[in-house]
């Protein structure tokens, strides 16, 4: 008989004096399985939020023998994720799994350790894409290793991949891709065929998850079978009920009234950015500081009868809208995304209208010129350009993909107002076409969100962007609407009396009309909350000056901080501000480590995997 003592982070002592207890009566190829098993498990406590395979596995009777767990291969499920919806699946994926008593490790790609790669058996993998085809910022360390030359081969591996994406991107779904093509190239066995999920992923996703279930799903034999009140099932009876979810998410959103809605913007501005208070009071929501909070807008209600008047379609009549019947205004103005089009709608026009310059859009080979006609012409702009003789209603919405929440980093602290949500949103407005266009959430906000009106609004926790212990050093870099997180940092650490030190490099366009919250952080600098603020308004010098100019000038000082242990964030624009901020920071380190250029990534990279070097970009 074999005897190991299994321990590690992740798991509560009695949990793993259980699991010693099982290991007793195990034979020595079953407990050197479980060995591996569990040196892993303590992902799942910490990726999937209450999801606990470890009292599935011991609760009950410990002497039944675990022969179903012994001759089940090792399956691990890896996510990458922007928004938490990878995250989501990865558990709805897990909980499938256990239903058919496979017992499964989750990881979030930032905290999987790659060395493991090469012991997988079954691997199972969600990721979404950021961007124009690049990972989830968290991810972005699991993926220079899948690409790069450690990466081992995979001849013993069978995979799976969910992609997902937006379509409205030119390099959709490449994130999921990538692994796909990187996984086969290092000889693993595709399990299951790729799907690539658009941001209505929901239907897309089940099928996968169920498809994938199906495959890992061994045959049943007697040994398996569960009978007598013994084996897995009667582990999961005697299991406690599931912690109960939230009331308020995104599939039921809470009605949250505006307490206020403010232009923080002074007089002269060029642009228009919002401060918005919302009450949460009643909802049971909480959040953290790093947090978003997701926005159900509904569309310009000018918009809805511009499309309703140009293809003449009756008001009254009945379409099926998230699988129930639904008034076509109250469709276009709440269900459906009717501005930006997309690959979808440009291939159901096509076949309706016939018109060749749309045929010629369609197809993965004519991505670069689709994504370009999407950018220049929205769905008003197509139909009314490529006229569509007897539509009907159903006929039309075919097409339309489900109108989706946006996302707003929450710029308050639940411990400085309680109940409450603040927002900082610049409103988005442009002509096209000779027309004053908005942005679809922001122009909501900006024109239909009085005081007193209500949103339909639910947390997004976003894991990747949480402040550290009170006495670590914080350097928080941002530009424009990039500042909205700090000032939830901020109120979080003025609450509780932290210790740490704090620096605030922020930039906009002018120092008159653009410096959001000028008297909080004269504040926080006054009471010592925030201990050394550095700003950069583009608008008012030349040459322009940038957030990431500013660190440089201060490059000794930025090194100084990184060795103390700061922890560095950056919030903001995805295409400039974030690509700029991290060579600035390369350069100094570099600079002042007296490091190449490659040794000054890989310093950089080192942060990041200690979550020490945290973004949260748009």
């Amino acid at each position: 008989m074999t005897k190991l003592e299994f321990s590690g982070p992740g798991l509560s002592n009695e949990q793993w004096e259980r699991i010693n207890a099982l290991a007793v009566s195990l034979k020595p190829g079953q407990a050197l399985w479980l060995s591996g098993y569990f040196a892993g498990l303590d992902y799942n406590a910490r990726a999937l939020g209450g999801f606990d395979d470890l009292t599935l596995l011991t609760r009950g009777n410990a002497d039944a023998p675990p022969a179903a767990v012994a001759t089940t291969r090792t399956l691990t499920i890896l996510y990458g994720t922007e928004t938490g919806n990878s995250k989501g699946l990865a558990k709805s994926l897990a909980e499938a799994a256990q239903q058919q008593e496979i017992a499964s490790v989750v990881a979030d790609m930032s905290d999987y350790k790659t060395r493991k790669l090469k012991e997988e058996q079954d691997l199972l993998v969600i990721t979404s894409t950021h961007g124009e085809g690049d990972p989830p910022q968290s991810a972005v360390s699991f993926f220079e290793f899948l690409e790069g030359r450690k990466a081992p081969k995979l001849p013993d591996l069978r995979f799976a991949v969910l992609a997902l994406g937006d379509s409205t991107y030119e390099r959709y779904c490449e994130g999921g891709k990538r692994i796909d093509r990187r996984l086969e190239e290092l000889g693993a066995t595709r399990l299951e065929a790729r799907v690539d999920c658009d941001v209505d992923y929901e239907d897309a996703a089940a099928e996968w998850i169920a498809a994938v279930v199906a495959k890992l799903t061994p045959p049943r034999t007697e040994s398996t079978s569960v009978g007598h009140g013994s084996g897995v099932a009667a582990q999961r009876a005697a299991a406690p009920a599931p912690v109960a979810q939230p009331i308020h998410d995104k599939q039921n959103p809470f009605s949250a009234t505006i307490i206020e809605n403010l232009v923080l913007t002074g007089r002269g501005s060029s642009k228009e950015t919002r401060h918005i208070e919302l009450s949460l009071e009643g909802s049971g929501l909480t959040y953290e500081p790093g947090d978003a909070l997701g926005i159900m807008p509904r569309n310009d209600p000018a918009l809805v009868d511009g499309l309703l008047e140009h293809l003449a379609l009756p008001v009254d009549a009945t379409v099926t809208a998230r699988k129930q019947p639904v008034g076509l205004r109250e469709a276009l103005s709440s269900a459906f995304e009717i501005t930006a089009a997309t690959p979808r709608f440009i291939d159901h026009w096509a076949e309706l209208s016939g018109a060749s310059e749309l045929q010629q859009l369609r197809g993965t080979e004519r991505a670069e010129a689709r994504a370009a006609f999407m950018y220049n012409n929205h769905v008003l702009d197509i139909v009314r350009r490529f006229p569509v003789k007897g539509l009907d209603a159903e006929t039309f919405v075919r097409g339309l993909r489900p109108l989706q929440p946006r996302l707003y980093s929450i710029s308050s602290s639940l411990a400085a107002a309680p109940d409450e949500a603040h927002l900082t949103v610049s409103t988005v407005r442009y002509d096209l076409h000779g027309q004053p266009r908005t942005g679809v959430a922001s122009g909501h906000l900006a024109a239909r969100a009085e005081a007193d009106t209500t949103l339909p609004v639910y947390i997004q926790a976003n894991t990747h962007f949480r402040l550290p212990h009170d006495d670590a050093p914080i350097l928080m870099i941002g530009a424009g609407t990039g500042v909205a997180p700090y000032r939830a940092f901020m109120q979080e650490r003025e609450a509780r009396g932290a210790s740490g030190k704090s620096w605030l490099v922020f930039g906009e366009r002018n120092f008159r009309s653009d410096f959001l919250y000028q008297v909080e952080w004269q504040s926080y600098l006054k009471d010592g909350i925030l201990s050394q603020m550095d700003v950069a308004f583009s608008r008012d010098r030349t040459p322009k000056a940038y957030v990431q100019d500013r660190l440089r000038e201060h490059a000794r000082e930025v090194y100084a901080w990184l060795e103390e242990g700061a922890h560095i964030y950056v919030c903001g624009d995805a295409a400039r501000l974030a690509p700029d901020v991290h060579t600035a920071l390369i350069d100094i380190v570099a600079e002042q480590g007296g490091l190449d250029s490659a040794a000054a990534a890989d310093y950089l990279a080192n942060l990041q995997r200690d979550h020490r070097y945290q973004r949260d970009v748009y």
